[in-house]
Protein backbone atom coordinates (compact mmCIF):
# COMPACT_ATOMS: atom_id res chain seq x y z
CA UNK A 1 0.00 0.00 0.00
CA UNK A 2 2.51 2.23 0.91
CA UNK A 3 5.46 1.72 -1.70
CA UNK A 4 4.97 4.21 -4.09
CA UNK A 5 7.73 5.11 -6.44
CA UNK A 6 6.59 8.75 -6.78
CA UNK A 7 4.82 9.42 -3.34
CA UNK A 8 1.92 12.12 -4.40
CA UNK A 9 2.87 15.83 -3.24
CA UNK A 10 0.55 18.07 -0.59
CA UNK A 11 1.02 21.30 -0.61
CA UNK A 12 0.52 23.47 2.56
CA UNK A 13 -3.22 24.27 2.32
CA UNK A 14 -3.58 20.42 1.83
CA UNK A 15 -1.60 19.29 4.64
CA UNK A 16 -3.44 22.58 6.99
CA UNK A 17 -7.28 21.69 6.09
CA UNK A 18 -6.53 17.62 6.27
CA UNK A 19 -5.02 18.81 10.18
CA UNK A 20 -7.43 21.11 11.13
CA UNK A 21 -10.46 18.96 10.00
CA UNK A 22 -8.66 16.34 12.38
CA UNK A 23 -8.52 18.92 15.16
CA UNK A 24 -12.37 19.80 15.21
CA UNK A 25 -11.57 23.05 13.68
CA UNK A 26 -12.58 23.22 10.01
CA UNK A 27 -16.40 22.65 11.35
CA UNK A 28 -18.80 22.51 14.13
CA UNK A 29 -21.51 20.43 13.37
CA UNK A 30 -24.05 19.98 16.17
CA UNK A 31 -25.19 16.61 15.48
CA UNK A 32 -21.70 14.82 15.29
CA UNK A 33 -19.94 16.76 18.44
CA UNK A 34 -17.85 14.84 20.25
CA UNK A 35 -18.07 15.10 24.44
CA UNK A 36 -15.85 16.50 25.95
CA UNK A 37 -13.81 13.34 27.14
CA UNK A 38 -14.21 11.92 23.40
CA UNK A 39 -12.41 15.01 22.57
CA UNK A 40 -9.58 14.89 24.52
CA UNK A 41 -9.10 11.24 23.69
CA UNK A 42 -9.07 11.75 20.05
CA UNK A 43 -6.78 14.82 20.30
CA UNK A 44 -4.24 12.59 22.66
CA UNK A 45 -4.13 15.12 25.57
CA UNK A 46 -5.00 19.00 25.82
CA UNK A 47 -1.70 20.93 26.55
CA UNK A 48 -2.62 22.51 30.13
CA UNK A 49 0.57 24.34 31.56
CA UNK A 50 -2.40 26.98 32.72
CA UNK A 51 -5.81 26.13 34.08
CA UNK A 52 -8.18 28.02 31.37
CA UNK A 53 -6.36 26.35 28.17
CA UNK A 54 -7.71 22.99 27.46
CA UNK A 55 -11.29 25.26 28.14
CA UNK A 56 -10.63 27.12 25.61
CA UNK A 57 -9.27 24.90 23.09
CA UNK A 58 -12.28 22.82 23.24
CA UNK A 59 -14.68 25.77 22.76
CA UNK A 60 -12.70 26.45 19.62
CA UNK A 61 -13.34 22.72 18.65
CA UNK A 62 -16.94 21.86 19.76
CA UNK A 63 -20.64 23.22 19.23
CA UNK A 64 -22.26 24.57 21.92
CA UNK A 65 -19.48 23.55 24.35
CA UNK A 66 -20.08 24.30 28.00
CA UNK A 67 -17.11 24.70 30.02
CA UNK A 68 -18.39 22.45 32.71
CA UNK A 69 -18.49 19.50 30.85
CA UNK A 70 -14.72 18.99 30.80
CA UNK A 71 -14.86 20.24 34.58
CA UNK A 72 -17.29 17.51 35.59
CA UNK A 73 -15.43 15.17 33.56
CA UNK A 74 -12.13 16.16 35.74
CA UNK A 75 -14.20 16.18 39.45
CA UNK A 76 -15.46 12.85 38.41
CA UNK A 77 -11.90 11.42 37.21
CA UNK A 78 -12.49 10.49 34.16
CA UNK A 79 -10.10 13.08 32.78
CA UNK A 80 -6.79 14.39 34.90
CA UNK A 81 -3.65 16.95 34.79
CA UNK A 82 -0.52 15.14 34.71
CA UNK A 83 3.25 15.89 32.41
CA UNK A 84 3.61 13.52 29.49
CA UNK A 85 4.19 15.43 26.35
CA UNK A 86 7.23 17.68 25.62
CA UNK A 87 7.64 17.63 29.76
CA UNK A 88 4.47 19.76 30.10
CA UNK A 89 1.47 19.46 31.85
CA UNK A 90 -1.68 17.94 29.76
CA UNK A 91 -5.08 16.70 30.31
CA UNK A 92 -5.33 13.40 29.79
CA UNK A 93 -8.56 10.64 29.82
CA UNK A 94 -7.68 8.51 32.91
CA UNK A 95 -6.58 6.08 30.24
CA UNK A 96 -3.92 8.04 28.80
CA UNK A 97 -2.90 9.22 31.82
CA UNK A 98 -2.18 5.16 32.76
CA UNK A 99 -0.59 4.40 29.68
CA UNK A 100 0.68 7.11 27.80
CA UNK A 101 2.61 8.41 30.59
CA UNK A 102 4.46 5.31 30.94
CA UNK A 103 5.09 5.74 26.71
CA UNK A 104 7.11 8.40 27.06
CA UNK A 105 9.12 7.72 30.54
CA UNK A 106 11.86 7.25 28.10
CA UNK A 107 11.63 11.71 27.50
CA UNK A 108 11.40 12.26 31.61
CA UNK A 109 14.53 9.73 32.34
CA UNK A 110 16.12 12.02 29.47
CA UNK A 111 15.24 15.39 31.23
CA UNK A 112 15.83 13.72 34.62
CA UNK A 113 19.97 13.12 33.64
CA UNK A 114 20.10 16.54 33.00
CA UNK A 115 19.73 17.65 36.89
CA UNK A 116 21.71 14.52 37.58
CA UNK A 117 24.42 16.77 39.35
CA UNK A 118 22.20 18.17 41.72
CA UNK A 119 21.04 14.38 43.15
CA UNK A 120 24.34 13.14 43.90
CA UNK A 121 23.85 9.95 46.79
CA UNK A 122 20.34 10.19 45.90
CA UNK A 123 19.20 6.55 44.83
CA UNK A 124 16.18 7.14 42.58
CA UNK A 125 14.30 3.93 43.36
CA UNK A 126 14.46 4.66 47.22
CA UNK A 127 13.27 8.34 46.22
CA UNK A 128 10.28 7.22 43.59
CA UNK A 129 9.19 4.96 46.93
CA UNK A 130 9.06 7.72 49.25
CA UNK A 131 7.59 9.84 46.99
CA UNK A 132 4.64 7.44 46.68
CA UNK A 133 4.25 7.35 50.39
CA UNK A 134 4.46 10.79 50.49
CA UNK A 135 1.48 12.08 48.20
CA UNK A 136 -0.58 8.44 48.51
CA UNK A 137 -0.69 9.85 52.57
CA UNK A 138 -1.87 13.24 51.58
CA UNK A 139 -1.56 15.05 48.02
CA UNK A 140 1.03 17.43 48.59
CA UNK A 141 2.32 20.72 46.97
CA UNK A 142 5.84 20.72 45.50
CA UNK A 143 7.21 22.56 47.92
CA UNK A 144 5.86 20.62 50.95
CA UNK A 145 7.39 17.64 48.51
CA UNK A 146 10.60 19.27 48.16
CA UNK A 147 10.73 20.01 51.97
CA UNK A 148 9.90 15.94 52.99
CA UNK A 149 12.77 14.94 50.19
CA UNK A 150 15.54 17.27 51.88
CA UNK A 151 15.46 15.23 55.39
CA UNK A 152 16.26 12.07 53.53
CA UNK A 153 18.68 13.94 51.00
CA UNK A 154 20.00 17.00 52.53
CA UNK A 155 22.82 17.61 50.46
CA UNK A 156 21.11 17.51 47.37
CA UNK A 157 20.00 20.48 45.91
CA UNK A 158 16.13 20.85 45.85
CA UNK A 159 14.90 21.89 42.35
CA UNK A 160 16.90 18.52 41.00
CA UNK A 161 14.33 16.92 43.90
CA UNK A 162 11.36 18.47 42.81
CA UNK A 163 12.32 17.48 39.29
CA UNK A 164 12.90 13.90 40.14
CA UNK A 165 9.70 13.81 42.00
CA UNK A 166 7.68 14.26 39.03
CA UNK A 167 10.39 12.44 36.42
CA UNK A 168 10.35 9.14 38.18
CA UNK A 169 6.61 9.27 38.74
CA UNK A 170 3.57 9.98 37.44
CA UNK A 171 2.20 12.55 39.56
CA UNK A 172 -1.36 14.00 38.74
CA UNK A 173 -3.03 17.40 39.83
CA UNK A 174 -5.51 17.20 42.15
CA UNK A 175 -8.86 18.92 41.96
CA UNK A 176 -10.15 21.30 42.38
CA UNK A 177 -6.87 22.87 40.54
CA UNK A 178 -8.44 22.73 37.34
CA UNK A 179 -11.71 22.87 37.27
CA UNK A 180 -14.13 26.13 36.03
CA UNK A 181 -14.44 28.61 38.31
CA UNK A 182 -12.83 27.27 40.76
CA UNK A 183 -9.28 27.96 42.16
CA UNK A 184 -6.84 26.00 43.97
CA UNK A 185 -2.81 25.36 44.03
CA UNK A 186 -1.63 22.63 42.95
CA UNK A 187 -1.19 19.60 44.67
CA UNK A 188 -0.05 16.14 44.00
CA UNK A 189 -0.66 12.67 44.26
CA UNK A 190 -0.29 9.51 41.68
CA UNK A 191 -2.04 8.75 39.10
CA UNK A 192 -2.79 5.13 40.32
CA UNK A 193 -3.96 6.71 43.57
CA UNK A 194 -6.30 9.39 41.98
CA UNK A 195 -7.83 7.52 39.55
CA UNK A 196 -7.79 4.05 41.80
CA UNK A 197 -6.58 1.71 38.92
CA UNK A 198 -2.92 0.50 38.51
CA UNK A 199 -0.85 2.06 35.73
CA UNK A 200 -0.48 -0.52 32.48
CA UNK A 201 2.83 -1.35 31.17
CA UNK A 202 3.93 1.07 28.40
CA UNK A 203 1.83 -0.04 25.16
CA UNK A 204 4.02 -0.69 22.04
CA UNK A 205 4.67 2.41 20.21
CA UNK A 206 2.45 1.35 17.54
CA UNK A 207 -0.93 2.66 18.56
CA UNK A 208 -0.14 6.07 19.55
CA UNK A 209 1.86 6.43 16.41
CA UNK A 210 -1.51 5.47 14.30
CA UNK A 211 -3.11 7.93 17.27
CA UNK A 212 -1.03 10.81 16.49
CA UNK A 213 -1.87 10.44 12.53
CA UNK A 214 -5.63 10.60 13.54
CA UNK A 215 -5.37 13.49 15.23
CA UNK A 216 -2.38 15.81 13.75
CA UNK A 217 -1.55 13.70 10.03
CA UNK A 218 -0.15 13.44 7.47
CA UNK A 219 3.09 14.28 9.57
CA UNK A 220 6.79 12.92 9.30
CA UNK A 221 8.46 10.67 11.81
CA UNK A 222 10.21 14.28 12.90
CA UNK A 223 7.06 15.61 13.70
CA UNK A 224 5.52 12.63 15.98
CA UNK A 225 9.02 12.74 17.40
CA UNK A 226 8.36 16.64 18.24
CA UNK A 227 4.70 16.02 19.59
CA UNK A 228 6.02 13.35 21.99
CA UNK A 229 9.44 14.07 23.23
CA UNK A 230 10.58 10.50 22.07
CA UNK A 231 13.42 9.60 19.64
CA UNK A 232 14.25 6.81 17.14
CA UNK A 233 10.68 6.39 16.32
CA UNK A 234 12.03 6.11 12.72
CA UNK A 235 11.61 1.69 13.19
CA UNK A 236 7.84 2.00 14.79
CA UNK A 237 6.98 4.11 10.94
CA UNK A 238 8.81 1.31 9.08
CA UNK A 239 7.23 -1.36 10.72
CA UNK A 240 3.56 0.39 10.20
CA UNK A 241 4.50 1.14 6.72
CA UNK A 242 2.92 -1.36 5.18
CA UNK A 243 -0.48 0.29 6.94
CA UNK A 244 -0.08 3.08 5.54
CA UNK A 245 -0.20 6.06 2.93
CA UNK A 246 3.25 7.84 1.97
CA UNK A 247 3.00 11.44 0.57
CA UNK A 248 6.04 14.10 0.76
CA UNK A 249 5.57 17.97 1.50
CA UNK A 250 6.61 20.30 -1.06
CA UNK A 251 10.40 20.11 0.40
CA UNK A 252 10.45 16.41 -0.22
CA UNK A 253 10.06 15.71 3.48
CA UNK A 254 8.29 11.79 3.72
CA UNK A 255 4.99 12.26 5.45
CA UNK A 256 2.71 9.38 6.71
CA UNK A 257 -0.92 8.90 7.29
CA UNK A 258 -4.23 6.33 8.07
CA UNK A 259 -5.66 5.12 4.49
CA UNK A 260 -9.19 5.73 6.17
CA UNK A 261 -8.23 9.87 7.07
CA UNK A 262 -9.66 12.76 6.15
CA UNK A 263 -7.62 15.18 3.89
CA UNK A 264 -10.06 17.53 2.53
CA UNK A 265 -9.82 19.75 -0.75
CA UNK A 266 -7.41 22.50 -0.37
CA UNK A 267 -10.21 24.78 -0.97
CA UNK A 268 -12.44 24.13 1.87
CA UNK A 269 -13.12 27.43 3.49
CA UNK A 270 -11.18 27.21 7.36
CA UNK A 271 -13.70 30.12 9.42
CA UNK A 272 -12.20 32.02 11.70
CA UNK A 273 -10.78 30.15 15.05
CA UNK A 274 -9.95 31.44 18.86
CA UNK A 275 -6.71 29.12 20.31
CA UNK A 276 -5.85 29.18 23.76
CA UNK A 277 -2.50 29.96 24.21
CA UNK A 278 0.08 26.54 23.96
CA UNK A 279 -2.48 25.19 21.77
CA UNK A 280 -1.03 21.90 20.76
CA UNK A 281 -2.25 22.45 17.17
CA UNK A 282 0.94 25.09 16.73
CA UNK A 283 3.30 22.31 18.84
CA UNK A 284 2.92 19.15 17.48
CA UNK A 285 4.97 19.53 14.54
CA UNK A 286 8.36 19.75 13.65
CA UNK A 287 7.72 21.77 10.21
CA UNK A 288 4.69 23.95 11.70
CA UNK A 289 4.61 25.74 8.25
CA UNK A 290 1.19 23.95 7.65
CA UNK A 291 -0.08 26.37 10.22
CA UNK A 292 1.90 29.03 10.83
CA UNK A 293 3.36 31.14 7.84
CA UNK A 294 7.19 31.74 7.67
CA UNK A 295 7.09 35.38 8.43
CA UNK A 296 4.97 34.37 11.60
CA UNK A 297 7.35 32.19 12.77
CA UNK A 298 8.16 33.27 16.74
CA UNK A 299 4.92 35.91 16.93
CA UNK A 300 2.83 33.88 19.62
CA UNK A 301 6.06 34.34 22.25
CA UNK A 302 7.14 37.61 23.98
CA UNK A 303 9.62 36.47 26.21
CA UNK A 304 8.55 33.10 28.41
CA UNK A 305 4.77 34.56 27.74
CA UNK A 306 2.68 32.49 25.22
CA UNK A 307 -0.19 34.54 23.73
CA UNK A 308 -2.92 33.20 22.39
CA UNK A 309 -3.87 33.54 18.71
CA UNK A 310 -6.46 33.41 15.99
CA UNK A 311 -5.95 31.63 12.90
CA UNK A 312 -7.89 32.93 9.45
CA UNK A 313 -8.26 31.05 6.42
CA UNK A 314 -6.46 28.23 8.87
CA UNK A 315 -3.40 30.07 9.40
CA UNK A 316 -2.20 31.93 11.93
CA UNK A 317 -3.24 35.03 11.45
CA UNK A 318 -2.72 37.16 15.00
CA UNK A 319 -3.26 36.91 18.95
CA UNK A 320 -5.82 38.02 21.20
CA UNK A 321 -6.41 39.12 24.93
CA UNK A 322 -9.34 38.50 27.23
CA UNK A 323 -10.07 41.18 29.99
CA UNK A 324 -12.58 40.19 32.44
CA UNK A 325 -14.19 41.97 35.36
CA UNK A 326 -17.28 41.25 37.44
CA UNK A 327 -19.27 43.55 34.60
CA UNK A 328 -17.61 43.58 31.53
CA UNK A 329 -15.22 41.27 29.67
CA UNK A 330 -13.65 42.74 26.65
CA UNK A 331 -11.89 40.45 23.92
CA UNK A 332 -8.93 42.57 21.60
CA UNK A 333 -7.97 41.13 18.26
CA UNK A 334 -4.38 41.85 17.32
CA UNK A 335 -4.13 41.21 13.67
CA UNK A 336 -0.68 40.52 12.32
CA UNK A 337 -1.80 42.14 8.95
CA UNK A 338 -4.86 43.94 7.56
CA UNK A 339 -8.46 42.64 8.13
CA UNK A 340 -10.73 42.20 4.74
CA UNK A 341 -14.04 43.40 5.36
CA UNK A 342 -15.63 39.93 5.41
CA UNK A 343 -12.44 38.31 7.59
CA UNK A 344 -13.41 41.33 10.47
CA UNK A 345 -17.16 40.06 9.80
CA UNK A 346 -15.94 36.34 10.50
CA UNK A 347 -13.59 37.62 13.46
CA UNK A 348 -16.43 39.32 15.37
CA UNK A 349 -18.77 36.63 14.79
CA UNK A 350 -16.71 34.06 16.25
CA UNK A 351 -15.14 36.06 19.31
CA UNK A 352 -18.60 36.87 20.48
CA UNK A 353 -19.23 32.86 20.18
CA UNK A 354 -16.54 32.72 22.15
CA UNK A 355 -17.37 35.06 25.10
CA UNK A 356 -21.07 34.00 24.80
CA UNK A 357 -19.24 30.52 25.84
CA UNK A 358 -17.16 31.22 27.97
CA UNK A 359 -17.28 34.38 30.03
CA UNK A 360 -20.00 35.26 32.69
CA UNK A 361 -19.57 38.65 32.48
CA UNK A 362 -23.15 40.52 32.13
CA UNK A 363 -21.21 42.84 29.24
CA UNK A 364 -19.31 41.79 26.40
CA UNK A 365 -17.31 44.54 24.09
CA UNK A 366 -15.06 42.90 20.89
CA UNK A 367 -11.95 45.76 19.79
CA UNK A 368 -9.97 45.28 17.06
CA UNK A 369 -6.26 46.57 17.49
CA UNK A 370 -4.34 48.33 14.80
CA UNK A 371 -1.70 45.73 12.34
Amino acid sequence: MAHTANPPVLGVRALNRATLERQFLLRRDPHTRPTAEAAVERLVGLQAQNVKPPYFALAARIADFDPRELSDAMAGRSVARLVTLRSTVHTHTADDCLTLRPLVQAARDRELRQFRGGLTGVDLTRLARVVRDLVEERPRTMKQLREALLVHWPEADPFALSVAARCTLPLVQVTPRGLWGASGQVELTTAEHWLGRPAEPAPPADGTVLRYLAAFGPASVKDMQTWSGLTRMREVFERLRPRLLVFRDERGTELFDLPDAPRPDPATPAPPRFLPEFDNLLLSHADRTRVVPAEHKGRTWTGNQAHRTFLADGFLAGTWDLDESAATATLTVRPFGPLTRALRAGLTEEAARTLTLMSAAPRHDIRFADA
